[in-house]
């Protein structure tokens, strides 16, 4: 082999050595020497060489799965590759697939020597919740609906059965769709729970096995309401979350959180409303095992996927619900959220779904500054009546102010003294009352790129709220739009500091979204395609999870779609501005729990994992007879789901100089 044209066994190695950043899993330093033919002598080396670094990473697309492989449509499929280019024009090819640590209802080791119910849940004694739906099958509920993933490491961790590296990933339940008898919706009506899995990292090839499941006891948080998307602290801690919060106001009478609190407490009337809708954080231990806090100051939203940015104080906040705002937390200490200033956004002239119009610019409205421990206290000791009196119909009362608030139309009055526990317990209804922008629909996801210093925020679909002219929409909130768009769209904020709020305070923070455009919009069809899909294939629709990865420059997008057969996982890069599709979920699926990791130990991750297989919507009408026995098979007849990573194969290592 000649140096002109080829790289020496040791030239690999140094490329290796050099590269910022390594390839997912699945091959070794091995697998690469293979395909460089023999080299046994010595290696003159007096001049020693540049250095190789990363230059870029591309993927190539997997095709939308059709009916012509019904067996795709019905498991994870990927068929991309992902192209490595190093800065000395070499470039190693990659082959991805999926790689599933279980799926939900597996036994699964509990590190103890025995097993434990992967997704299983469990009361506020840490007693398995029975399903007695079917009699004489009688078994403990778990979620076919995993979500928000973060992989992680501990310094010192030790965990026997672990051979190389200690790695951890925490993974939460956001609900179960069915109890077995398939007629008795769950949505909601047991207490999410969180597992910390013990991952054995290969030290030569990257591959990660599970060692041991431990489900986390909630109790002292509790219990968790519907957890959702979930992220990684840059402190290490895996930041959770509580969504569609549920009514205060109407809690006492509603079915689902009686079933909620009967499950958790067996009461239907011990759960209070306020101590969910918040944001629980969890804590891994060196052995395998953690903790969970929930932080009761960044406001009582729908919380989702929430980013904190790198000064360890400012969070960005998804607020998936209608009639939503952007909302940020800038905490009083670095790396501490149990306290600080909580704020929401008025959007500016010119909100577009348009990417080539120019960004709306957004202020800040100040909420209120507070610590978890006081509101906490709030939460459990009022009433939603002793914060503000609520009518839902017209009261004729000038002292009564008309709001637009999870989808609905109230007018309500806030009592004397009540601003700090309206702002913390009813965020919602209080930051319509003061006048911010509250007109969004279903904002998922948040990441953040730091180069560009520019967040990404996932609008699910722009319908209802932000539409001109529709009865949820408030003239004036900065938010309206022409007609919706149901597919949705990917919006970018440019974050700065130096800004003041709307009384003119200072912000504590260099990383506040100042505006905010359109980035990726979907595209609704005028008629359904031949498979079903009622947007184009070929563009994100309703896309929900975000993660970007600065070293591949990448913005990964995964959808809770509706109108595409199959949702995909999609793969953007923010310099080519070139979308890829990356993997397809199993028909009537969510794609959850993304988790884009860098580097650790040397090695990359995409965490990846999907909800609900087989949950059948109109777009599926004509594939439903052919799937649904498919699904069925792969999952645990539709009770089951897989939690897991996208991992890679060396497919060619490609020696010539471009």
């Amino acid at each position: 082999m000649t140096q002109d044209h080829d790289l020496s066994r040791r030239r690999i190695m140094r490329l290796f050595g050099a590269a910022p950043m390594l390839p997912f899993t699945s091959f070794g330093a091995g697998a690469l020497l293979a395909g460089c033919g023999s080299d046994n002598g010595p290696v003159a080396d007096a001049t020693p060489p540049a250095p190789v670094n990363l230059a870029s990473v591309t993927f190539s697309a997997t095709p939308a799965p059709t009916l012509a492989n019904a067996a795709a449509m019905a498991t994870t499929n990927v068929a991309s590759t992902m192209t490595v280019s190093f800065s000395d024009s070499s470039k190693i090819d990659f082959k991805l697939s999926y790689q599933p640590f279980f799926i939900t209802g597996d036994m699964v080791a509990d590190g103890k020597g025995g097993k434990i119910l992967a997704g299983g849940y469990y009361d506020i004694n840490n007693k398995p919740i029975m399903d007695t739906t079917v009699a004489g099958k009688e078994r403990q509920f778990f979620s076919d609906s995993p979500d928000g993933t973060s992989l992680l490491s501990v310094p010192n961790a030790t965990v026997p059965g672990v051979k190389g590296n200690t790695v951890f990933a925490v993974v939460q339940f956001e609900y179960t769709t069915w109890a077995q008898d398939g007629v008795t919706g769950m949505y909601g009506r047991l207490p999410s729970p969180i597992a910390i899995l013990t991952l054995d990292q290969d030290r030569t090839t990257g591959k990660l096995s599970l060692v041991k499941y431990y489900n986390v006891d909630t109790s002292g948080a509790n219990g968790l309401w519907i957890t959702c998307g979930a992220s990684l602290s840059p402190w290490g801690t895996h930041l959770s979350s509580e969504e569609y919060e549920p009514n205060a106001f109407t809690a006492d009478t509603d079915a689902q959180f009686k079933a909620f609190s009967k499950n958790l407490y067996g009461s239907e009337t011990a759960a209070k409303a306020y101590n969910y809708g918040h944001l629980p954080e969890v804590t891994v231990n060196p052995d395998g095992t953690g903790s969970i806090k929930k932080h009761y100051c960044l406001g009582r939203i729908s919380h989702e996927l929430v980013q904190v940015m790198p000064d360890n104080r400012t969070v960005f906040m998804g607020d998936d619900a209608t009639n939503s705002g952007y909302f940020v937390f800038v905490a009083d200490r670095e790396k501490d959220l149990s306290s600080g200033t909580l704020y929401v956004a008025k959007v500016g002239a010119g909100f577009s779904l348009d990417p080539a119009a120019p960004a709306a610019p957004l202020t800040w409205i100040k909420l209120g500054s507070a610590t978890s421990d006081e509101i906490r206290a709030l939460a459990n000791s009022l009433k939603p009546t002793d914060i503000m009196s609520l009518k839902t119909a017209d009261p004729q009362d000038p002292a009564y102010k008309k709001i637009v608030v999870n989808g609905k139309v109230e007018w309500i009055k806030i009592n004397a003294g009540m601003e700090k526990a309206a702002a913390f317990l009813e965020t919602h209804r209080y930051a319509a009352f003061v006048g911010a922008s509250m007109g969004f629909t279903k904002m998922e996801g948040t990441t953040v790129n730091i180069k560009g210093k520019v967040a990404y925020s996932a609008l699910q679909n722009c319908v209802t709220s932000m539409v001109a002219g529709h009865a949820l929409n408030v003239p004036g909130n900065g938010i309206s739009i022409p007609k919706m768009l149901d597919a949705g769209a990917v919006m970018a904020l440019s974050l700065k500091g130096g800004q003041t709020d709307t009384d003119g305070g200072a912000i504590n923070s260099e990383w506040m979204p100042a505006d905010t455009k359109a980035l990726l919009v979907g595209e609704d069809l005028a008629a359904a395609d031949a498979l079903g899909n009622t947007a184009n294939p070929e563009r994100i629709a309703q896309p929900d999870n975000l993660k970007f990865s600065e070293k591949m420059r990448t913005l990964f997008i995964g959808e809770d779609s509706s109108q595409h057969v199959t949702s995909f996982l999609w793969a953007y890069n923010v310099d080519t501005k070139v979308l890829t599709r990356l993997m397809s979920v199993p028909a009537g699926g969510e794609s959850t729990g993304l988790h884009a990791v860098d580097e650790l130990n040397g090695w990359t991750y995409i965490m990846s994992n999907f909800q609900h297989p087989g949950d059948w919507g109109s777009a599926h009408a004509g594939v439903k007879a052919t799937l649904d026995p498919l699904v069925r098979a792969n999952y645990k007849d539709k009770f089951g789901a897989a939690v897991g990573y996208l991992t890679a194969d060396v497919s060619q290592v490609k020696l010539a100089k471009a």
